[in-house]
């Protein structure tokens, strides 16, 4: 049996932000980013997202589209922010609810599946794209991938085994050619299934990690939002997130922006 890798050390200043709170790690990422989750003075739940310095990721870029989504519609309220010589970090309140992908909404897929599809569709409607200062598009997400190309960073490894039959030029070719934008949109940015917090009665309450958050083409996060329902819940919903968004397929698109992904 293969033991369990040790939790990640808990940084300094993650220690003192929360006072010494018991704390409960609420995810970690590829590239050392960890967010905790801890209860306030007044028993309200928290979390606290810490990236180490050089890791790539500039939380200054999320705390912003946060405060600026955050006049529209339901996303994490930043409470403080911070930087010291190992990382940055910013604390925020819980949003009511829980993830999409908890064990409850698991073992309810179609209840689960749904409501992704219908706040995508609310979200893509609410944000108002003509006063969106942030672009997420196809072409500069195309030119940040050709200079990771060029700099030797993009790891094949990574890759869905959709994507295993091209080399990093072949499919550089590919995204070369974007299709027309559909409906230009304020997108989510990583509209996987685990960043949308469903409430009680299997509506949703808000979406959290909006770091991507910017103008694109809906299929943008569509291809990706589908894509996750495979990873979360299992083969045969992605028509059911599409029906309750109201599109039908639209595989050109769909293709695209998943091999775009797979290289961002």
């Amino acid at each position: 049996m293969t033991a369990e890798p040790p939790p990640p050390a808990v940084p300094g200043a993650v220690v003192g932000v929360t006072n010494g709170r018991p704390l409960t790690l609420a995810w970690a990422n590829e590239v050392g980013g960890l967010t905790y989750a801890f209860d306030g003075p007044a028993g309200d739940r928290r979390y606290v997202k810490w990236n180490p310095v050089g890791n790539g990721i500039d939380l200054a870029d999320e705390i912003a589209r946060l405060r600026w989504a955050g006049q529209y519609t339901t996303v994490p309220h930043v409470l403080d922010r911070g930087i010291d010589n190992d990382g940055v970090w910013f604390v925020t309140q819980a949003i009511a609810g829980t993830s999409a992908v908890t064990e409850r909404w698991k073992r309810s897929p179609a209840v689960a599946v749904r409501a992704l599809g219908r706040g995508l569709r609310v979200m893509h409607e609410t944000l108002p794209a003509e006063e969106c200062p942030f672009s997420w598009s196809a072409a500069g997400r195309l030119a940040a991938v050709r200079e990771r190309a060029e700099a030797g960073t993009i790891d094949r490894l990574l890759w869905a085994d959709e994507h295993d039959h091209l080399s990093i030029a072949g499919a550089l070719a590919v995204l070369a050619d974007p299709p027309p934008a559909d409906r230009l949109v304020v997108c989510h940015g990583d509209a996987c299934s685990p960043n949308t917090v469903l409430g009680d009665d299997g509506a949703v309450t808000g979406h959290v990690d909006l770091g991507s958050l910017g103008i694109a083409d809906r299929w943008a996060d569509l291809a990706v939002a589908t894509w996750s329902t495979t990873w979360n819940y299992g083969p045969g919903w992605e028509a059911t997130l599409l029906d309750a968004y109201g599109i039908g397929p639209d595989e050109k698109r769909t293709r695209y922006y998943r091999l775009l992904w797979d290289l961002d």
